[in-house]
C-alpha cells in the first residue's frame, strides 16, 4: 500500500446523528472526526452541512449499507462532497446483517462486487474503509480499501485485527462509553444498546471467537460481555480503556457516548483532557 493512511487523529465521535453545531463543538474539543452510524441513504446530503460548519474535522460513515445504498449513487455523493471539501470525507461501507436482508450473500463476495463498482466509479481506495469483524473481511478491507472499521469489539480483537491486516492498513475500532461510576447503571445502559446485536450472528460469532461463551452472548448479555464492550467508571478509567485500542494497534478510535444526544458534547468534553486532546 503506497498511499498514506487516513489521518483522523487518535479519537473521534461516533453516533447516529450529529448536528453542525455539535460537530463544531467536537472539533473545538480536539477530536479528529465524527462517524455517523446507521445506514444512511446514498445521497449523503447531511455531510456537507457538517463540513461547512467546521474547518479540519473529518466526517466518516459508519456505515453505508451496500444493500440499501447502490454503489453508483454513493460514488456520485462521494465525488460531490470531495469537490466541495477535498480530503475531509471517508466512506465507510459494510454488508449489514444476514437477518435483515433476504438478498444477503457471502460478505466477502458481496463486498468485493461493491468495491469493484466503487473502483469503476473512481472512489479512491484510500478514501474508503470496510466494516470488518471476521478474518476474511478484515483481510479484504486491507487489500481493497484504506482499512477496517470494526464495531462492538474489544482491544483483544483490535490486536488480532492488526495482525491480520498488517501495519500499513488503517484500523478504527468503535467503542461505547457511559460516563458513570455506577456499574449497575452503566450495565443497564449498555445492555439496552447491545440488545439488537445479541440477535445478529456476525456479532455473536465474533464474540465467540474472542472467547465469550454461549451464556455470555445470550440475551441480555453477561456482565463480562457488557464490561468488555462498554467502558464506564471515572473519566480516567474510561480514557485508559479507550487507549487500550491504540496500544493494541488501532490508528483511531471512534467513541460512542450512550447517554443521549444532549449529553454527547458534555461527555466528550469530560473525556477530552484524559484522552490528551486539550
Amino acid at each position: 500500500m503506497t498511499d498514506a493512511k487516513p489521518d483522523l487523529g487518535k479519537f473521534g465521535s461516533f453516533g447516529r446523528g450529529v448536528t453542525p453545531q455539535q460537530a463544531k463543538d467536537i472539533e473545538a474539543l480536539g477530536y479528529g472526526a465524527v462517524w455517523v452510524g446507521g445506514s444512511p441513504p446514498a445521497a449523503l446530503d447531511w455531510v456537507e452541512p457538517i463540513l461547512e460548519a467546521t474547518t479540519t474535522l473529518q466526517v466518516a460513515t459508519g456505515i453505508v449499507n451496500i444493500w440499501t445504498a447502490a454503489a453508483g449513487p454513493v460514488a456520485e455523493s462521494f465525488h460531490r462532497i470531495e469537490a466541495a471539501h477535498p480530503g475531509r470525507f471517508l466512506l465507510g461501507i459494510g454488508v449489514g446483517h444476514r437477518e435483515a436482508h433476504q438478498e444477503y450473500r457471502k460478505p466477502v463476495e458481496a463486498l468485493r462486487d461493491y468495491l469493484d463498482k466503487l473502483d469503476e466509479y473512481g472512489v479512491p481506495k484510500q478514501r474508503r474503509v470496510v466494516a470488518a469483524l471476521g478474518p476474511k473481511v478484515l483481510q479484504l478491507s486491507a487489500r481493497r480499501s484504506a482499512g477496517a472499521h470494526p464495531y462492538l469489539t474489544t482491544p483483544e480483537h483490535t490486536a488480532k485485527a492488526r495482525e491480520l491486516i498488517g501495519p500499513e492498513a488503517f484500523l478504527a475500532p468503535e467503542h461505547k462509553v457511559v460516563l458513570t461510576t455506577d456499574a449497575e447503571k452503566a450495565r443497564a445502559v449498555g445492555r439496552k444498546a447491545l440488545d439488537i446485536y445479541l440477535n445478529l450472528n456476525n456479532y455473536v460469532n465474533n464474540w465467540k471467537r474472542l472467547g465469550f461463551t454461549d451464556d455470555d452472548v445470550a440475551r441480555p448479555g453477561s456482565d463480562r460481555l457488557v464490561d468488555a464492550v462498554v467502558a464506564y467508571g471515572t473519566v480516567d478509567a474510561i480514557a485508559a480503556r479507550l487507549r487500550e485500542h491504540l496500544d493494541a494497534g488501532a490508528d483511531h478510535v471512534p467513541v460512542q457516548v450512550l447517554t443521549g444526544p444532549d449529553k454527547l458534547v458534555p461527555a466528550l468534553a469530560e473525556l477530552a483532557g484524559p484522552l490528551g486532546l486539550n
